[in-house]
């Protein structure tokens, strides 16, 4: 067995076969020399040799791959380091300890930016706060000459505004989930969910253009007189029919909240498990029942969490709503009246407090505006990681 090359690796026998070539013909590698050409070439520390040749003969060829994968192998290595460096100096000024460390600053930043926009609140609210206190969201003046400040009217007519939107959006937005989903044709499945999406890119301010040249004329000339001629009996359509107003206002809202509503159904029911759609249809459902009892019950939570995430949209809104909401100060309890909302009435008038507790008053109507604005968003999310956590989507929605 003296004339068979020895080798340590797979790869000190790449480097020896080599370094063989390179050799005249008549020189062969072996022995020693071997061990000399395949440890010298990069550098490698010495390890344990084994004769493949004998390897073969005595069936150690498991062995021998052993070998291979112990700790030994890792002494061949492509990058000479300097045993000078000191260990902590490796372990500290490295990739990963700066790659960790960059993230962690952008998570930081984040927590951080949140946290200043409330510190900054609550600092320029105090005044209002320590005047007014909880009275203050329960008074209905607003008297910015007099010192007298509620924001009841502001309070009213951002959930009666939001209200009105999730009326007329959330049956719209379903049913386009639900056809996407379950019924549309693949060729049609994209395009209609891309034109849908495309709502949510339009600016508010083109929406609100489009609301008082478009949706006011028709508001004030076909739909408002149609309401108060059938259904004034109810008092939530009564008055003159201006076209702005808290109708004209939602009904913007929920143009805008449709694309929100429509992606998040859309992927809940997406992870809605297929055997279910099957065993229903086995059993001798009709598509509608299929649809009823297999998918949308299930999706249900995932649903309210979309409903809820698109209310927290529409509390927010602010240009579009304002240029269509009348901007009076009043509860009326006719939907064809104007109002004002939380956002508008700091969009409006912020620019005018010119007394202390003038911009206190708006800066806390902020306040509150951003602590319901988060809740909302927090419990939508949490309703649809109910439905949706670790289920992977269907690959043809």
């Amino acid at each position: 067995m003296a004339g068979q090359p020895l080798y340590s690796s797979s790869f000190n026998k790449r480097i020896a076969n080599v370094d063989r070539d390179r050799r005249p013909k008549n020189q062969a590698l072996t022995g020693p020399t071997a061990k000399k050409g395949a440890m010298s070439v990069m550098g490698a520390a010495p390890e344990r040799k084994v004769s493949i040749g004998e390897a073969r003969n005595e069936g150690e060829r498991p062995r021998l791959m052993e070998v291979m994968r112990t700790s030994e192998s890792r002494n061949i290595s492509l990058v000479t380091t300097s045993n000078n460096v000191p260990t902590w100096y490796r372990s500290v000024f490295n990739l990963d300890f700066g790659f960790r460390s960059l993230m962690l600053l952008a998570a930081m930043t984040v927590l951080g930016i949140v946290g200043l926009i409330v510190t900054e609140l609550l600092q320029r609210s105090s005044l209002a706060w320590r005047k007014f206190g909880l009275h203050f969201f329960f008074g209905s003046e607003w008297d910015p000459v007099s010192g007298a400040f509620g924001a009841l009217p502001f309070v009213y007519g951002t959930l009666v505004s939001s209200l009105i939107a999730l009326v007329i959006a959330v049956p719209l937005a379903v049913a386009v989930a639900v056809f996407v989903t379950e019924m549309c044709p693949k060729p049609l499945r994209r395009p209609i969910s891309y034109a849908t999406e495309l709502l949510a890119a339009i600016p508010s301010v083109i929406y609100g253009l489009w609301a008082i040249f478009i949706l006011v004329p028709l508001m004030r000339v076909y739909v408002e007189p149609w309401l108060m001629k059938y259904f004034s009996w109810t008092g939530l359509f009564q008055g003159p029919a201006y076209g702005l107003g808290m109708l004209a206002a939602g009904t913007v809202m929920a143009i805008m909240i449709i694309p929100i509503i429509s992606s998040i159904t859309r992927e809940v029911l997406v992870v809605v498990p297929q055997h279910q759609r099957e065993a229903a249809l086995a059993l001798g459902a009709t598509r509608w029942e299929m649809i009823r009892m297999a998918v949308l019950r299930n999706a249900r939570a995932g649903i309210v969490g979309a409903v809820i995430l698109g209310l927290g949209r529409a509390l927010g809104e602010t240009m579009a709503v304002t240029m269509v909401i009348g901007n009076r100060p009043e509860i009326a309890k006719s939907l064809l009246a104007p109002g004002y909302t939380m956002a508008s009435v700091i969009a409006n008038e912020f620019a005018e407090a010119t007394d202390d507790l003038y911009l206190s008053a708006l800066m806390e109507i902020g306040l509150a505006l951003f602590i319901v604005t988060i809740i909302v968003n927090i419990l939508a999310g949490l309703m649809v990681w109910t439905v949706t956590r670790g289920t992977p989507a269907r690959a043809n929605a």
